[in-house]
């Protein structure tokens, strides 16, 4: 029986959303020919995509088909309901979104968060940005079927609906999600079906539907597939997924480009945690790096109360904590080598002390060669099952055999990607563990 129905304006944009459900291991159909249709088809998937083919008619046929397909398919199994919109606002967002709205009921409200940010689609302020463009001075303004001259997307659906339009901006969004909870059920109390929110990151978009979960509210999403996906993530959980999940994160590289990719990880996951490890105590003496290990192995395990995911860092990605190994050579006659690996054992002791007292810790993110190597032989592992690519040279997988079989982990070396990186890597392990 399907959880999730998403009603799209057209084929191409229906898949795109599909494919983006896909990636989370959900059974997705889209239906291709209406007057085949038998709804018995529909017992062995959780998704099902229905094109209306409706961004280029009137608005009253474009009412009328989103209307009656969303009657046929309305069920009350059902989790999630899209109104699958264009990422550039063409077409009939407005009388569409009345349409599911009211076949619906009237306690629904549409909650609008139209942007794509792989895509270079956000809303700041309240206006669409296209790359940095203003929405009405890209292309999408000359569209000859149907142009978009405004760039307030509350203004757009104004436009077009017949219902009051509120509006969420970034000023509220730093407040937490009680506080945005607050105010979406402040908007419906007063009136508003449909709520249109700034978004310009995943983070944003996880943020808002963490509120309007956290509000109750019966909602539909409007939004060209990426708010979608992360409801669907949240709300349509397998059953053996539905624990509390936490990742860890364990970095010792101690390059530029790694200090950039933590830094903007910690702006951008409101529900990260950073704890500093001090690495020169796991080269002082044996009891100088048992006493660090215990230190952040405690930090990490209090910390985790409130929060999902959390960074254990080498304080040795910023200049003035670098390690002058000469002064640890009478200790260490192997060298360089020597204390780097001993260095790489104390992070992997760390990652393997945290997954055994706290079991909620289900993905492992690793920046640099030799942490992985580190973190793999002491949760003894017999090695990784790899499943994909998450960006070039970072590779997702799970552990394979041993006490901690299936746990999932990201491996990236120390020098790879953009600044972006690692909150890229750390979004993607929230997908597959449905945080």
């Amino acid at each position: 029986m399907p959880q999730c129905i998403v009603v799209a304006d057209d084929l191409t944009g229906a898949n795109a959303t599909g494919v983006l459900l896909k990636k989370m291991n959900y059974q997705t159909y889209t239906v291709m020919n209406s007057e085949r249709l038998e709804l018995a088809l529909f017992d062995s998937c959780d998704c099902v995509m229905y094109p209306t083919d409706s961004r280029g008619v009137s608005s009253s046929l474009a009412y009328n088909r989103v209307y009656n397909v969303t009657n046929l398919l309305k069920e009350d199994g059902v989790k999630v309901y899209a109104k699958r919109i264009d990422s550039t606002m063409r077409g009939n967002v407005g009388s569409e979104t009345d349409a599911i709205l009211d076949a619906l009921g009237d306690d629904y409200i549409a909650i609008a968060a139209p942007c794509f940010p792989a895509s270079g689609r956000i809303v700041i302020g309240g206006y669409m940005l296209v790359k940095g463009l203003p929405l009405h001075k890209t292309e999408v303004a000359l569209d000859p079927k149907t142009p978009v001259t405004v760039s307030d997307v509350k203004q757009i659906f104004e436009q077009q609906s017949k219902y009051p339009v509120g509006s969420i901006l970034m000023n509220d969004m730093m407040n937490g999600k009680h506080y945005l909870a607050g105010r979406m059920k402040k908007l419906a109390a007063g009136g508003c079906r449909i709520i249109v929110t700034d978004c310009v990151t995943q983070e944003d978009l996880d943020l808002i539907a963490d509120a309007v979960i956290t509000s109750q509210l019966k909602f539909v999403a409007v939004d060209p597939g990426v708010f979608t996906a992360t409801i669907a993530r949240k709300l349509i959980v397998p059953a053996d997924k539905k624990e509390k999940k936490k990742i860890l994160a364990v970095v010792g590289s101690v390059n530029p480009v790694t200090r950039q990719q933590m830094e903007e990880l910690w702006l951008s996951q409101r529900t990260a945690y950073n704890i500093f490890a001090a690495t020169k105590r796991f080269l002082e003496s044996e009891e100088e790096r048992e006493a660090e290990i215990t230190r952040i192995t405690d930090e990490v395990l209090e910390a985790s109360r409130a929060f999902d995911i959390i960074t254990v860092t080498g304080d040795g990605i910023y200049p003035e904590n670098r390690i002058d190994f000469k002064q640890y050579e009478d200790r260490f006659p192997g060298g360089v080598d020597d204390m780097t690996g001993t260095i790489n054992d104390s992070f992997a002791e760390i990652a393997h002390r945290v997954f055994t007292m706290h079991q909620g810790f289900k993905g492992i993110y690793s920046s640099g060669g030799d942490i992985t190597v580190s973190v793999c032989r002491r949760f003894q592992t017999a090695g990784l099952c790899l499943l994909d690519e998450v960006l070039p040279l970072a590779a997702y997988g799970q552990f394979l055999k041993g006490d901690f079989e299936g746990v999932h982990i990201i491996t990236k070396g120390g020098m790879v990607g953009e600044s972006d990186a690692a909150n890229r890597c750390i979004t993607y392990l929230k997908e597959k563990l449905y945080m």
